[in-house]
């Protein structure tokens, strides 16, 4: 066992619950049924806290994955027993330890997450619920999380999820693949799911990290499984898989040496994993198989223009616009509204951005979204209208819990005072 401090011992069990939680949970919902994932999930919560009271006097375990999902698994049986249900087998039952989880595809996709995620995204459930229970099931992500990956409150989030959880039960649903025919009915939501677990690690809304690197992998990870099975392999997963994996080369240059956050103008493109813009080209020209063109496969195109420009200026802002328009049309959304505002301010000039964002600003979904008012203070900072870009900084500061944005804020409202 590794000797550690008790706040090294704190940072670990954080670590591993907003990493591997998904993984874990996946592990034991298969054990248990999910008719039990709210005891599963009450058991991963309990074995946390148990680590947190032990690890400190007796070191991690060398295998704390295995640790955890073997105390929660002890007290799952141990519920089960008083409630008279536990049987034998579930006694004798092998935990697999990290490392070994199987990853691998047969006649179905053997992956304990993937099958995870296609159970919660069962056609009967409501597709938000599918997409909610997916994100607090497989990616670890709280109920604020996934409201503000929705622009929702919690309480309805918590409905949602309720509501999932409940139709599974009722529907008798086992965590099993469905039948290959049955497997493209499902997909959208899956990829939505994927989608949005990715966003959550590439701009961590709370907490010191700007960055979840091990949440952009996994979602990555789990794009390309997808892209690989046959029959799964469709234009826009591959779309999808480019898409993230052209955002997730640029990962390691988000953030200065001391975790400051960066904007693309300001990244070191140098950084950027080359490896990864190679596999990220691969599958955007894998996407372009058939006559599908999905909304991923407009994003991937920006995220491409971005990747593979030799500078910021140099960017095909004209092509990013035309893309974000094409995605505003199809399917209207008051953040890619934002994103293609953004856009038309480096095409059209910062007047006719702040003109587009001054008739956004009337879109209700957008009070409580701290991007909107940070576009607003950079579009008014760079017009010269230093109070209210100001104005427009502190409301953004006042709506992140992420401690590297914050940071960022108040040193353009510094600079901005002096």
């Amino acid at each position: 066992m590794a000797s550690l401090t008790s706040e090294q011992i704190n940072l670990s069990v954080d670590h591993l619950f907003r990493h591997r939680a998904g993984q874990m949970i996946a592990t034991l919902t298969r054990i248990f049924g999910i008719e039990r994932l709210d005891l599963v999930e009450d058991a991963m919560q309990e074995a946390m806290i148990r680590a947190l009271r032990l690890w400190p006097h007796q070191g991690i375990p060398d295998n704390p994955v295995a640790w955890l999902i073997q105390v929660a698994k002890n007290r799952i049986v141990d519920q089960l027993r008083r409630e008279n249900k536990a049987t034998g087998a579930v006694d004798e039952m092998e935990i697999p330890v990290a490392g070994e989880f199987d990853t691998g595809f047969a006649n179905e996709i053997r992956d304990d997450q993937l099958r995870m995620i296609f159970t919660c995204c069962h056609p009967l459930v409501p597709q938000d619920g599918q997409i909610a229970l997916t994100l607090k099931t497989v990616g670890g992500f709280s109920v604020s999380e996934i409201a503000r990956a929705f622009l929702a409150r919690e309480p309805s989030i918590t409905k949602t999820l309720t509501r999932a959880k409940q139709r599974l039960r009722e529907l008798e649903i086992k965590l099993e693949m469905p039948q290959p025919d049955k497997l493209p009915s499902r997909l959208e939501s899956v990829l939505k799911a994927i989608y949005l677990m990715f966003n959550e690690g590439y701009s961590a809304l709370e907490g010191e990290e700007l960055v979840r690197t091990d949440l952009c992998h996994e979602a990555i990870r789990l794009c390309e499984l997808l892209a690989e099975h046959p029959i799964t392999d469709a234009p826009k997963v591959h779309a999808l898989g480019a898409l993230l994996l052209f955002q997730g080369a640029r990962l390691t240059a988000r953030c200065d040496a001391a975790g400051e956050l960066l904007l693309l103008s300001e990244q070191d493109r140098s950084l950027w994993d080359r490896a990864m813009i190679k596999r990220g080209l691969y599958r955007l020209r894998k996407s372009a198989n058939g006559d599908e063109v999905s909304d991923y496969h407009l994003e991937a195109e920006i995220a491409s223009c971005h990747t593979l420009a030799p500078g910021f200026e140099a960017t095909d802002w004209p092509r990013v616009l035309d893309c974000y328009q094409e995605l505003l049309s199809r399917k209207p959304s008051p953040v890619v509204a934002l994103n293609r505002i953004v856009a038309l301010a480096k095409v059209h000039g910062t007047d006719a951005g702040l003109f587009e964002l001054s008739k956004l600003a009337e879109d209700r979904t957008l009070r409580n979204y701290y991007p909107f008012y940070a576009a607003l203070g950079e579009l008014l900072r760079k017009d010269g209208k230093k109070n209210e870009a100001i104005d427009a900084y502190q409301k953004a500061l006042s709506l992140t819990s992420s401690e590297p944005v914050r940071r960022f804020l108040v040193k353009r409202i510094e600079c901005l005072q002096h």
